[in-house]
């Protein structure tokens, strides 16, 4: 008869010996496969439970967030408090109420403080409490609060420039989903930039916030031979429209310096050197449909900016009202006898700007002033008007590129999957061509500043101006590839209409971004 400490000893020889890896990972697919059998199950019979009982008249007593350590009870209660019966005219039924209470779950969600998911349990009040009646349910949700500090640095490398940063984020300062954000980056192109921000919800609504942030930075600017020094403040008041278009209404008070010019650089750079202050008033409009702001495959995207700067009550050193569209659209490419998403897409961009001189109030200057070097709209790069030098397309003084009152640019993109790789991956082949034209308004007078019909006069000549002739235009073929953070892009350009003292450039060309035209 053997043994029972033999077999003990047995057992503990069976558990060193090492599983190979394939039956390891077999066994671990079964008990996942298991598991994922029971949750499925498990929901199933909670939906038949429900369905079942979706008529039957409750009142919810009480909601009890589970977890919120950090979480303020006043911001919860403007969330879930309008949900308490008591607070209704009527009982609900089963559905209704857990529908009710999903719609202000999914808004605690969106308030980014919490790690999904979050959990609902539904039980009987106790009986011990008076006021409880048959019809009452108790409403849990379970939640983990994310780190409220999260620290990251790290290095970026794209459009000839690299930089490192370091970023520290706060959640929740103050128990009610509020944020402050710091971050400093030193590199080759922007030798160094410091912001903070403060973001706050207005009354627990994640589609309403008010941030106040703050900036410092100093940037080379070697296409125009100078480097700007910027410190400013600004607020921001940002919601949801019903239709689900993004809005932002702020103000900004920045201080800026036009410095460490070049030796050659061109006498536009040197007007305009030394310090001004820029007050002004913007509202943003975003419109998002697409179904990858990155890699588009279909859908639409429609922004807007207004920015007046100077007028009446702002103030200031420079006065004008800036405007700018942008928009793009997707469109999947169907193959006869493949099913479903062929990953063939077509891609088309538009952005058109323009800068309108106005009057300085205050100053006791009744004439619109020219527009300031770093007031004015730039075009060309590998994010943009591809095959172009970055700031490569528009006036220049000499080498420097001095930018434009006017501008219009669009784009025309076809993409591939790349083959062998498949349509999920986000590693596309395209083919592209775009195109664009930014011009500066035309001084009228040759001598003293210009009328407000001159302005006027020269707006309009000078939108005019944008159809005369085939605009700059480039094609090419490249990669892309959509990473969660940022788009890359490396692309051989072919400028193929090149106007007088525009800068092209023939052959390969590295961009990063998140907004590409």
């Amino acid at each position: 008869m053997a043994s029972p400490l033999g077999s003990e000893d047995d057992v503990f020889e069976n558990l060193k010996k090492r599983v190979e890896p394939q039956l390891q990972e077999e066994r671990e697919r079964a008990m996942n496969e298991r598991v994922h059998a029971q949750y499925e199950k498990a929901q199933q019979r909670l939906a038949e439970l429900i369905d079942t009982n979706s008529t039957l008249l409750v009142t919810i007593s009480s909601i009890r967030v589970l977890g919120a350590s950090h979480t303020r009870k006043g911001f919860l209660e403007r969330i879930f408090g309008p949900l308490l019966s008591v607070n209704q005219d009527r009982p609900y039924t089963l559905a209704e109420a857990l529908n009710e209470v999903s719609i202000s779950s999914n808004k605690l969600h969106r308030f980014d403080i919490f790690n999904p998911p979050i959990s609902l349990f539904i039980d009987r009040p106790s009986p011990s409490e008076a006021s409880s009646t048959p019809n009452d349910i108790a409403i849990y949700l379970s939640v983990r609060e994310k780190s409220r500090l999260l620290l990251k640095t790290g290095t970026d490398l794209g459009n000839a420039e690299g930089s490192a940063y370091g970023n520290l984020l706060w959640r929740n300062v103050f128990g009610g989903a509020e944020s402050l954000n710091l971050n400093a980056s030193l590199g080759t192109r922007t030798r160094s930039s410091y912001s903070v921000a403060f973001d706050t919800p207005v009354l627990s609504n994640p589609d309403v916030r008010w941030e106040v942030d703050g900036l410092q930075s100093s940037t080379q600017k070697s296409w125009a031979s100078h480097e700007e020094a910027l410190k400013g403040a600004a607020t921001k008041f940002k919601w949801m429209s019903a239709g689900g278009g993004r809005h932002e209404l702020g103000y900004s008070g920045t201080w800026r310096q036009i410095t460490g010019l070049a030796g050659n650089a061109s006498p536009t750079v040197r007007a305009d050197a030394g310090d001004t202050f820029k007050s002004s008033i913007t509202h943003t409009w975003v419109r998002e449909l697409r179904d990858n702001p990155l890699l588009p495959t279909r859908g639409r995207y429609m922004k807007t900016l207004l920015e007046l700067a100077g007028w009446g009550p702002l103030k200031g050193d420079v006065a004008f009202l800036k405007s700018e569209v942008e928009s793009q659209a997707a469109v999947p490419i169907p193959i006869p006898g493949i099913e479903g998403d062929s990953g063939i897409s077509f891609t088309t961009g538009f952005r058109a700007g323009l800068l309108h001189p106005l009057a300085i109030s205050g100053k006791g200057q009744e004439q619109p002033q020219a527009s300031h070097i770093n007031d004015r709209f730039l075009l060309g790069g590998p994010t943009d008007v591809r095959g172009f030098r970055l700031s490569g397309l528009g006036p220049r003084d000499g080498l420097d590129a001095v930018g434009g009152d006017v501008y219009a640019a669009g784009s025309a993109n076809l993409l591939f999957p790349f083959p062998r790789v498949g349509v999920a991956s986000p590693l596309r082949i395209q083919a592209f061509i775009n195109g664009g034209r930014l011009l500066a308004l035309k001084r009228l007078a040759k001598e003293g500043n210009m009328t407000s019909e001159d302005v006027q006069s020269s707006v309009k000549s000078t939108i005019l101006e944008l159809g005369n002739g085939l605009p700059s235009l480039a094609a090419g073929v490249g990669l892309v590839y959509a990473h969660p953070v940022a788009r890359f892009e490396l692309n051989f350009s072919l400028p193929l209409v090149v106007r007088k003292g525009e800068e092209g450039r023939k052959g390969l060309q590295f961009g990063v971004g998140i907004s590409f035209l």
